[in-house]
């Protein structure tokens, strides 16, 4: 394991305050600003930037200074009004977004039919009169004030320099601006420390990986390789380097490779240095001086030629930003192709990045395993106990307080190693009771600062916020980058990219780095949630400062303080900007929440049942916290209704907002006001849990232009979302006959992503009105249900209009899941059957519900990808034929489906059968053995039949015992497939 990173001057305010000044967020808001103000923003930070540089550098160093009061002032000075621009900004940009509206507004009023001459007058004299009034607003107030805010910033920071050379602290002449202070850890070696706990499992895995005979071919490139790249990748002290020492000791002993060679790389490296290390360890002689590179690879591959060799690349550090890096550690690999094949290289790194980079496959890129708590006790007593000798007594005593603070050390391998060679060089009980009480984990925290310091540093900021959260929290991906892109956390420097893709980009670069670490949730098998490690969560902390706050339950209130179970005292911060709080609290609410008037974000994260949420309180939010961008509040009252306060209308810089759901004996019901429409910046609203959703007027989301998601509602017709042209997510969208509720409201939106329910089809009559829904064109919808509302079998004109609108609604090709619901149309569509350019061929999952149609012969022959098919409560007679060729059906389902007599050639790839409450004659028949039915599920290991008469669920397998009077033996029921929605 590489030694520890000192680093104990950035530990605490020094990482609150270096790490926020360090973030590009000054020169983002300039660039932004410049477009406004009409400036040069390139000039202006060509100006602040350096002293930028210098201020956090001179706050990595002060942190026992007596000028440090000084500092935390101007920190505190330039922080806040680094967020009062932002503010300003954000409230001209509203003003902008209003006019436009407000333009856009009075174009479809005056075009509207039957409108009389006064109406139109009467929109014309009040749209100009906001016209005016927002002229002034934009040209004046706002763009004043923002011209102050950036010309308090740089006073602040031209403050900073002036003090610095005043009171003679370091400046650019002794300080190291170029890089992070203390950015290099000790060279590694191959051999591996006299002792290894915990890792004899990891390594097994390692060395059966090493030992395969699969010829992996580099990634990205045609031509096969002799070697095939493996990594290890975790936070700074996991254990990398000291698991890939093990493997190699292993290695050596066991001969399997001619060579085994162990090459440290760190972060600043040279090619030439990479490749005499590499020769030296090939050959165990010094490496002759060569001045050419040429020459050097050539002597290289000489060494290489004819061996099977391992080769340990340790600690390789990568930044995807960099192309120089990038060729660098492919010039590195470049000799490697002369050895033999069955090669193998092994990198260890902080980013799963770089060892993409490298060539690894991404099932052969290990995470770190965390260790248990009882083999990270023995390691930490290990590291505590080593040659220690003391009585008896005290030894019992020292073993229970190791215990005590192993528990402190949250997991890590080197916190064990610092904090346990601490404690061996005193081994005296006073000494270990007040290393128990105190803060041991500063050089550790210095380690991940260092990798900190590496990261993005948009990415630092994202990383931060996540301190918000409480320990162990699993946080889902999805929310989390629309969260950071709420914020404003995108760089605007990404010109043309959408926000939520460049937070994607910053998720996927945390997950690397191993800052969040991938964790599936035990109880609903997500496999999209992610987790903060304890000792990245105290880093996180640390950095985020006062803007992050949370409580928990475990704090309660004690007059104006917070006390936590054991007494400690916890103030809330009033520059807080970002504010968790676990449970909902009305008295804490109004008394300390509400008086946080900078605050940003606001996430209520339950309530008492017993305790509902007032409307008074959810007022008060509303009219006092204005700068709120993200708000997620539960709401929950008696009555099973509550309606949103139209205060809500005030909240202008609102993106977020999320209403979590409480069941109430009442049923769910949320109404909205018209103030809603007013939330230009809104990009996400969640009321999920709702069962019916009200407007208090027809255009209460006219002006939510910039919406991105819109989730968890019921079917609503939402009057022209065909506006919101960025939406992501819509999921249900039922068509009305009414103006602005049309099918073609759908046409634009081709940002749609995931699944898209469409119901009100029997209100759409013709073929061209279904094509301009341009479902084709939404590349990133995955699953579509489509729903008619009325049983038209036996009206012969709307079952030729269900046709033709079927028709007319192919989707995107890449969709995975389908469901039709009552259509009675007189024939599937052509592109059910592959006769249509564009059509889904790639769907996995089929589902018909309350459908009559019969289906065409053809469809068994398409869709070769389909692993479910289900049908339910269906008055066909038949199933498709060629049903054999679905090469990839797993599972089907009949449920309800009276009139089919007969299977058709099932495929050989089906896994189970399920027929429930179908015809009486098939399901006998699919018991009887020897039936032409029978014969034809014979191949399927999980067969049900649930039988119509006796209601009861009879499972059977094709290797138990079936009687020819139809009985069956029980067996354990399989489970239905996760792919399959239960209805």
């Amino acid at each position: 394991m590489a030694d520890p990173v000192s680093a104990a001057a950035a530990v605490g305010w020094a990482m609150k305050a270096a790490g926020w000044v360090a973030s590009p967020i000054i020169s983002e808001l300039y660039k932004k600003a410049s477009s406004l103000l009409s400036f040069d923003a390139s000039q202006k930070l060509k100006e602040l930037e350096p002293k930028i540089l210098l201020l956090q550098r001179v706050m990595e160093i002060v942190e026992e200074s007596p000028y440090r009061p000084r500092l935390q002032q101007l920190f505190n000075d330039l922080k806040s009004a680094f967020y009062e621009a932002e503010d300003i900004l954000d409230d001209v940009e509203y003003y902008l977004l209003e006019k436009q509206i407000q333009d856009d507004y009075l174009k479809l009023e005056v075009a509207a039919p039957r409108r009389n001459k006064n109406h139109v007058k009467k929109l014309l004299t009040s749209a100009m009169k906001k016209c005016n009034f927002l002229k002034d607003q934009e040209c004046g107030m706002s763009k004043i004030e923002l011209k102050q805010s950036l010309e308090k910033i740089e006073k602040v920071i031209n403050d900073a320099c002036g003090f610095f050379e005043q009171m003679n602290l370091p400046n650019k002449s002794n300080t190291n601006l170029s890089k992070p202070a203390n950015s290099r850890g000790a060279v590694t070696t191959a051999r591996p420390p006299s002792l290894v706990i915990g890792r004899d499992k990891d390594c097994d895995n390692i060395v059966a990986m090493l030992h395969d005979n699969e010829e992996d071919a580099q990634p990205n490139t045609n031509r096969a390789q002799c070697y095939s790249v493996i990594g290890i990748h975790g936070i700074g002290g996991s254990g990398k380097s000291t698991l890939s020492q093990l493997v190699c000791a292993r290695e050596q002993k066991d001969g399997h490779f001619n060579l085994v060679m162990w090459v440290h790389v760190s972060q600043d490296f040279s090619v030439d240095t990479i490749f005499g290390q590499m020769s030296e360890a090939a050959s165990r002689t010094p490496c002759p001086q060569f001045n050419n590179l040429d020459t050097l690879q050539t002597n290289l591959e000489k060494v290489l030629h004819g061996k099977r060799f391992l080769l340990v690349l340790d600690d390789v550090w990568y930044n995807n930003r960099d192309v120089r890096q990038y060729e660098k550690l492919q010039q590195i690999l470049s000799p490697l192709n002369a050895g033999e094949p069955g090669s193998k290289v092994l990198v260890t790194s902080r980013t799963k990045d770089a060892l993409i980079a490298l060539g690894a496959a991404e099932q052969r890129c290990i995470p770190m395993s965390v260790l248990g708590e009882d083999v990270f006790l023995k390691l930490f007593k290990h590291y505590a106990f080593h040659n220690v000798c003391v009585a008896a007594d005290d030894r019992i005593r020292l073993e229970d307080i190791a215990t005590q603070i192993a528990k402190k050390l949250k997991g890590s391998p080197l916190a064990a190693k610092i904090v346990g060679g601490q404690l061996r060089m005193r081994p005296n009980i006073d000494y270990w009771r007040s290393s128990r009480d105190g803060n041991h984990l500063d050089d550790t925290m210095g380690a991940l600062w260092w990798s900190y310091q590496h990261l993005d540093e948009q990415v630092r900021r994202c990383f931060a916020y996540c301190s918000i959260f409480p320990r162990r929290r699993l946080l889902r991906q999805d929310e989390l980058v629309k969260l950071w892109a709420a914020e404003g956390f995108a760089r605007s420097s990404n010109e043309g990219k959408d926000s939520e893709d460049v937070c994607q980009g910053y998720f996927d670069e945390l997950v690397s780095a191993s800052f969040l670490q991938h964790k599936v949730e035990f109880h609903t098998g997500r496999k999209d949630t992610y987790i903060v490690h304890d000792l990245l969560l105290d880093l996180a902390d640390k950095v985020a400062g006062s803007d992050c706050f949370k409580i928990e339950n475990r704090w309660k209130r004690r007059g104006d303080s917070l006390i936590m179970e054991g007494g400690h005292e916890k103030e809330v911060p009033l520059d807080a900007r970002h504010f968790y709080l676990q449970t909902y609290d009305s008295e804490l609410i109004t008394e300390k929440i509400c008086k946080l008037d900078k605050l940003r974000t606001l996430i209520i994260d339950g309530v008492d049942v017993t305790k509902p949420v007032e409307d008074k309180v959810v007022k008060s939010l509303f009219v006092r916290l204005k700068k709120l961008r993200v708000l997620i509040i539960p709401v929950y009252n008696d009555q099973g209704t509550f309606s949103v306060p139209e205060c809500i209308g005030q909240l202008r810089h609102l993106r977020y907002l999320r209403h979590l759901p409480y069941e109430t004996r009442y049923g769910k019901m949320l109404v909205l006001p018209s103030t809603l429409s007013k939330l230009y910046h809104m990009q996400v609203v969640d009321f999920s849990g709702v069962e019916k959703l009200v407007f208090n007027s027809r255009d209460d989301m006219f002006g939510l232009i910039n919406l991105r998601h819109m989730a968890g509602m019921p079917f609503l017709k939402i009057p022209r979302v065909g506006r919101m042209t960025l939406l992501r997510t819509l999921q249900k969208f039922e068509v009305g006959k009414e103006q602005g509720c049309e099918l073609k409201q759908l046409g634009g939106l081709n940002q749609l992503r995931g699944k898209l329910s469409i119901a009100g089809l029997e209100n759409v009559e013709t073929q061209q009105e279904a094509l301009e829904a341009k479902l084709g064109d939404k590349e990133g919808l995955t699953t579509l249900e489509l729903w008619w509302g009325r049983d038209t079998r036996g009206e012969l004109k709307k079952q030729e209009a269900q046709t033709e609108v079927l028709e007319g609604l192919c989707p995107p090709k890449h969709l995975e899941s389908l469901t039709i619901h009552s259509y009675h149309g007189l024939r599937y569509p052509s592109w059910m059957m592959g006769q249509h350019d564009g059509c889904p061929k790639y769907l996995n999952q089929l589902s018909l519900f309350h459908c009559s149609t019969e289906l065409g012969q053809e469809l068994g022959g398409f869709w070769p990808h389909l692993r479910s098919f289900y049908m339910c409560r269906c008055s066909s007679s038949t199933m498709p034929d060629h049903m054999e060729h679905l090469t990839s059906l797993k599972y089907l389902a009949l449920d309800w489906c009276p009139n089919i007599r007969s299977l058709p050639t099932l495929p050989r790839s089906l896994e189970h059968f399920d027929l429930s409450f179908c015809n009486e004659m098939l399901m006998s028949s699919c018991r009887r053995a020897g039936d032409p039915n029978w014969e034809k599920i014979q191949h399927v290991p999980y067969v049900c039949v649930n039988d119509l008469e006796t209601m009861e669920w009879t499972p059977w397998t094709r290797r138990a015992h079936v009687d020819d009077g139809g009985g069956s033996s029980s067996s354990s029921s399989p489970k239905t497939p996760s792919s399959v929605e239960a209805v």
